[in-house]
């Protein structure tokens, strides 16, 4: 301990000598929605928690407090670059600063064990190593600036069916190689402040009541001296959780510690030392960050200032991953030359892109720039057409432009209590209301104002939420009445589909009267307080047969024709699992008929986990941005132009097909998931299964070309060399992995032990310096680690499926 943390530890003692056992209590749990409670009396300020992780919302979940946007955790991992995950989080820590938050819900290091997992956009990768490395970045980074993180979802909280209640029975070994493996390395290289407990059970155990991962593992074993909070309303008991190492149970002011834990310890089903115990960690994070008196911050200079919009540009083009680029004529299909090319672009989200992920990942940045915006800035006048071609869907959005809103409140009788600003359709009130207004005061909310459509037309209008609406538009009452919960997860009326109540016709540049009067249902006893609904919209649907016609003809007379390609807020989200991988909507027939017509076909796929691309060997370029950030549009045409470099490599498996997969299942049975494969996911499970996927684990290229020449070892120390043999700068990602010769246990046939990027010009050699890590040959055997003895082969290569080198060694 050094002597600043010794400084810190006795003021931490000092303060906790101070506190009865109410005081003890109260801190334990959240005063509201974000925060836990200042107590002056020792001189602890009150400590903000916020949702990331691409970026910090803050306590308001509205479009009217903008934050950056990054890309998503897919797209970062896929840099495979901890460096950069470690700037990223040091732009966190400066937002987060700005915005007056102490400690960030975030990372998510849960592992892409099924493609159908609906969250996987918001974590990093399947496999374990890979997925601790970034997170190691990210966690240092934004710690580098003074802010905490939560890593999380601890642990094996892989699916969102029956997130809340699910049982998941893992076996010991998988539980240690996989799952716990990246929380492990982020807490011995990082040293993070804080771990959050998952919904799901755990081999009969909730997490949150887990002792033997909680206080047996994660703070005895590994030494964890942060806090662990609960995901919001996991935690269900008050002697369960606080004995198990819970230290904080959000949100507040109703929940199992306070009064109740007060009662517990007066009544001896909880010994007071417990309660000592989770209090000196919330001390601690508290004087690390600086909100306690008498302790120095861990952080007292921050870093100098990162140009949020310039890193999410770069993070997205380091992250795009080119998986394919065949030649067209005499050169490949990318990248594109501006000056002698005309392009066709189509699909509706080049225009309205998906820029990330839906539930509580979502940030509302100040500007957006989608791919249309992104290419007719980057190409010369004429140069560009546009053709919506496809829309991944029919269902309506958050009504947003041509809409001038505001929300007004009202109590029971009809009194206003204040108002707020609107700047789209979304009323996301989730634990802070608007200044003044009161929730149980609260009765009605009325969304006023008007459109102004760019479009003639039949206009459709809905509402997503739960509880009563009435929708009128101009003269036109479109719906009054009353919307249910249907399902067992109440955020899933919020993060769902909206519901059409009716069209409109309307005239383009005609401002329209829109009213939209909301009753929320107010469930009893739910800790959150939370007005969470949305006036919804869509523009006039034409006929889709002519819409992919347009799209074809302008491809027909263009030399390239670029398709985006994307999910939607109803495919991928927080609350539900995918059911398909299937692209919504028409989309593959708009790719298949735009490559029959122009076989310069570009097409770039806006999702954030794999989906199906049966149309991947016709078109010459496929071109992944995974959800690319508020500068998706900036970063594609730099990259579709050869300004900068597709940096990215799959950090998971892309398969051709669905029932391809090795392991896909997510639904459990009577309540529970059995992770029947073992220590067999990702790429460990498709080379067990003997089938090819579509895209494997570690592939993508850039624009140049790459020789690997040599590769020798000292022991578990490895130098590979390498020259960029093509005509520009360029980057790689050398990947290296451990292959037992002849195994004497049960254990995939080579995994990930070790990577390194590295940068050359024309004709220019490099050196990557790797070292294989200790546990790389070690399995969990009989309650402990034991090192698998004999030879194995280091192989080095592009990706897992081309591993070009490979050298011996000798585990004993």
């Amino acid at each position: 301990m050094s002597p600043a943390d010794e400084t810190r530890e006795e003021a931490v003692t000092a303060a906790l000598g101070k506190l009865d056992l109410p005081a003890k209590a109260r801190l334990l749990m959240g005063q509201d929605m974000w925060s836990l409670p200042a107590l002056p009396e020792i001189g602890l300020r009150s400590l903000v928690m916020s949702d990331g992780p691409i970026g910090v919302r803050g306590i308001h979940w509205t479009a009217d407090d903008p934050s950056i946007a990054l890309p998503s955790p897919t797209a970062l991992a896929a840099s495979w670059d901890p460096e950069l995950a470690r700037r990223a989080g040091r732009l966190l820590a400066q937002e987060a600063r700005r915005k007056a938050v102490h400690v960030l819900l975030a990372p998510t290091v849960n592992l892409h064990r099924s493609p159908l997992g609906g969250r996987h956009f918001e974590s990093y990768s399947e496999d374990p190593y890979l997925t601790g490395r970034i997170g190691t970045g990210y966690v240092s980074g934004v710690q580098d600036g003074g802010i905490g993180t939560t890593v999380k979802h601890f642990v094996a909280n892989d699916a969102e069916t029956e997130r809340f209640t699910v049982n998941n029975v893992v076996s010991a070994r998988a539980l240690r190689e996989l799952y716990l493996a990246p929380f492990e390395a982020m807490v011995r290289d990082a040293g993070p402040w804080g771990v959050m407990a998952a919904y799901n059970k755990v081999n009969g155990t909730t997490m949150t009541e887990h002792g033997e991962l909680l206080n047996g593992i994660l703070r005895g074993e590994w030494g964890f001296d942060g806090i662990v909070v609960s995901d919001w309303t996991a935690a269900r008991s008050t002697v369960g959780t606080i004995t198990a190492g819970l230290d904080v149970a959000m949100p507040g002011p109703q929940g199992v510690y306070g009064d109740a834990l007060v009662e517990a310890v007066r009544n001896g089903d909880v010994d007071e030392s417990a309660v000592d115990a989770a209090v000196r960690n919330v001390l601690r994070l508290a004087a690390r960050i600086g909100l306690l008196d008498g302790a120095e911050p861990v952080v007292t200079t921050p870093p100098e200032q990162i140009d949020g919009v310039a890193l999410a540009r770069e993070i997205a083009s380091r992250g795009f991953v080119l998986v394919r680029n065949e030649t067209v004529g005499q050169r490949p299909a990318l990248p594109l030359d501006a000056a002698r090319t005309t392009v066709a672009l189509s699909g509706l989200a080049a225009r309205d892109a998906r820029i990330l992920g839906g539930g509580s990942a979502t940030v509302f940045p100040a500007s957006v720039v989608s791919p249309l915006d992104g290419l007719t800035a980057a190409l010369p006048d004429g140069a560009l057409t546009y053709s919506i071609g496809a829309a991944p869907s029919d269902d309506l959005g958050a009504a947003d432009r041509g809409f001038d809103l505001r929300a007004r409140v009202f109590d029971a009788d009809g009194a206003l209590l204040g108002e707020s600003s609107l700047p789209n359709g979304m009323v996301n009130w989730l634990g802070e209301l608007p200044e003044g207004i009161d929730y149980d005061a609260l009765h009605t909310v009325e969304v006023h104002g008007t459109f102004t459509p760019e479009e003639s037309g039949a206009h459709a209008f809905g509402t997503k939420g739960i509880g009563d609406f009435r929708l009128a538009v101009g003269d036109t009452v479109l719906f009054d009445g009353a919307e249910t919960l249907t399902g067992a997860d109440p955020f899933d009326a919020f993060f769902g589909t909206p519901t059409e109540r009716g069209t409109v016709e309307l005239t383009a540049g005609t401002r329209v009267e829109v009213t939209m009067t909301h009753t929320p249902m107010k469930f009893a006893g739910m800790p959150i307080q939370a007005i969470l609904f949305t006036l919804a919209h869509g523009e006039p649907r034409r006929d889709p047969d002519d819409l992919i016609a347009e799209a074809v003809e302008a491809a027909r007379a263009a030399d390239v024709a670029v398709v985006v390609v994307a999910t939607t807020e109803q495919v991928e989200s927080e609350g539900f699992d995918r059911t398909s991988l299937k692209l919504p909507g028409r989309q593959d027939e708009l790719v298949s008929r735009v490559v029959a017509a122009n076989p310069n076909t570009i097409v770039v796929v806006n999702a954030g986990s794999p989906v199906e691309m049966p149309w991947r060997n016709e078109v010459p370029a496929i071109l992944l941005t995974w959800f690319p950030g508020q500068e998706a549009g900036a970063a594609l045409a730099e990259v579709l132009l050869g300004v900068t470099e597709p940096g990215g490599r799959l950090p998971t498996t892309w398969p051709a097909t669905l029932a391809d997969c090795p392991v896909s299942e997510v639904t459990p049975t009577d309540g529970e998931l059995v992770y029947r494969e073992d220590v067999f996911i990702g790429y460990r499970a498709w080379e067990r299964a003997g089938t090819t996927p579509a895209f494997p684990f570690g592939h993508g290229s850039g624009y140049t070309t790459w020789d690997y020449e040599s590769i020798a070892n000292e022991g578990t120390a490895v130098t590979v060399r390498l020259r960029n043999t093509g005509a520009r700068r360029g980057g790689e990602v050398v990947q290296v992995y451990l292959a037992p010769v002849a195994d004497s246990v049960v254990r995939p046939a080579r995994w990930l032990t070790g990577f390194a990027r590295v940068e050359a010009e024309p004709g220019e050699t490099v050196e990557a310096q790797i070292r294989i890590p200790d546990r790389a040959f070690e399995i969990w055997d009989d309650g402990g680690w034991r090192k698998v003895l004999g030879a194995y082969e280091i192989e080095a290569g592009h990706s897992f499926a081309e591993r070009l080198l490979s050298t011996r060694y000798d585990a004993n």
